[in-house]
């Protein structure tokens, strides 16, 4: 035992001396995109062993503790009420974090049976794999333990759960994809549960109807609590209102229209991590304009000269052949580039205008190319949100994109339209992703940061098509 101490106190010095030279020396800003990309995922690796390590340890001291008589626990002796104090006062962490550490501990500790003293298999053996790898963090053992443990299903399902879930925790996961972060692995975690729930979905809305409620408190110091439990549907329209007002979500901001990490509570979209090169204020702009385009075709505006505000964008025949020169903004003196042209056409309605020599106009041709509202309600229903993976925009907040574009001959049909955020329609073409289509399915290839392999893989955010392929997945293999 002492030279694992001693191990860990040579490499805790170490790691002191690297980070003191990074802040130091400011070696961090000379390296390039990526070398700054592979260092934070060595340091993400660091921080998820160190996790596991710690983690075992805390089930360790629960088990000491849980054993001894309260005189003599570990907790008694030093002076703590509880294991959880215990923990946060030698961790120096939150409340919120040294309780999911405890709850992480209890799921892949190994218990030892009183009567015989045999080391028993843990509640989910898959994930402590994975936690000792360090392919999986804190967050994600809680996000997977979690879910799971609120399912109240049979052990072997739990296992069999465990098992799918390590497995993709690790990269290895039956659809072979990338290894997912915290928030994908609590959302396919809840399609288990969903899949797993041996009561179904009545049950659960029956006890969520009698617990539902609200209530005011006394108002003290000119403030009135509030307390109470949503039924989801109610949920969903209140967090729909606030995502209409409220700023993007970025650096602990409240939730709203949002192009990168998620919240960990957010039940959007799974998440895989990206790098974001965007600043908060970019973050915000951008979420800007996907109100406004939201609210331009949400038909409750009030009209201009009879018809909805429409935002026109004006480009010469010759420049949109030949891919160069600018576009026009309506009520903008600059010009812009035609990337802007292509977007909004790619949205909009488009109007062929032709004029003469002298300017004389010959002819007006207008191309129906706007997907309509029952196109609209099945593709999101089949991508549930932006498809590009780690974007967590929902359907509603999202344009649809003609996969091949209508002025080559692409159809405005469902097997040609995805979804994705303004930000991802603005970048397509220079972000790195690319999306096509297979068979009326979006499949998405991603940057080789995201996936070495770049690979084309279907994808959707969609939970009830995740829960049919779940469903396919396992009927296929029985």
């Amino acid at each position: 035992m002492s030279h694992l101490a001693d191990t860990l106190d040579g490499l805790q010095r170490a790691l002191a001396d690297v980070v003191a030279s990074a802040f130091r020396d400011g070696d961090l800003r000379a390296a390039t995109d990526d070398e700054a990309l592979g260092l934070m995922s060595s340091a993400a690796g660091l921080v998820r062993l160190s996790e596991a390590l710690l983690i075992e340890v805390v089930g360790v001291v629960q088990e000491r503790a849980d054993a001894a008589p309260h005189a003599e626990r570990i907790t008694t002796v030093h002076g703590c009420r509880s294991m959880k104090e215990l923990v946060q006062r030698v961790t120096r962490d939150s409340s919120r974090a040294t309780g999911e550490l405890l709850r992480a501990a209890h799921a892949i500790s190994q218990p030892v049976a009183l009567t015989s003293g045999e080391v028993l298999p843990p509640a989910y053996p898959a994930m402590r794999e994975a936690l000792a790898e360090g392919a999986v963090g804190l967050g994600g053992l809680v996000a997977v333990a979690g879910a799971l443990d609120a399912a109240g299903c049979s052990v072997e399902a739990r296992l069999a759960a465990d098992h799918e879930l390590g497995a993709s925790a690790r990269g290895a996961g039956s659809d072979g994809g990338p290894a997912p972060c915290a928030d994908d692995l609590r959302l396919l975690a809840q399609v288990w549960a969903t899949y797993l729930d041996q009561d179904g979905a009545e049950p659960r809305g029956a006890r969520a109807m009698r617990k539902r409620g609200l209530s005011l408190g006394v108002c003290r110091d000119g403030l009135v609590p509030v307390r109470g439990n949503l039924l989801p549907e109610v949920a969903g329209q209140l967090d729909t209102l606030f995502h209409s007002i409220l700023n993007p979500k970025g650096d602990g901001a409240a939730a709203g229209p949002c192009f990168d990490e998620a919240d960990a509570e957010n039940p959007l979209g799974p998440v895989v991590s990206q790098a974001d090169p965007r600043s908060r204020v970019q973050r915000q702009h951008d979420a800007l304009a996907t109100i406004l385009s939201v609210a331009a075709r949400s038909g409750e505006v009030p009209t201009i000269g009879g018809a909805a505000p429409t935002l026109v964008v004006s480009v010469a025949a010759s420049d949109l052949r030949s891919e160069g020169g600018y576009a026009q903004i309506d009520g903008c003196d600059e010009p812009v580039s035609l990337s802007v042209a292509r977007q909004v056409a790619c949205t909009g309605a488009v109007q062929r205008v032709l004029l003469d020599d002298a300017g004389r106009i010959r002819a007006i041709h207008t191309v129906d190319r706007v997907f309509g509202p029952h196109q609209r309600k099945a593709i999101a229903l089949r991508d549930g949100g932006c498809v590009i993976p780690g974007c967590h925009v929902p359907a509603a907040w999202c344009e649809i994109h003609h996969v091949e574009e209508h002025s080559r001959g692409g159809p405005t049909h469902t097997d040609n339209g995805v979804l994705l955020c303004w930000h991802h329609h603005r970048t397509l073409d220079t972000g790195g992703w690319k999306v096509r289509m297979r068979n009326g399915v979006p499949e998405v290839r991603g940057p080789c940061w995201w996936d070495s392999s770049m690979q084309w893989r279907a994808v959707t955010s969609s939970p009830v098509r995740m829960r049919e392929r779940l469903r396919s997945r396992t009927a296929s293999a029985r």
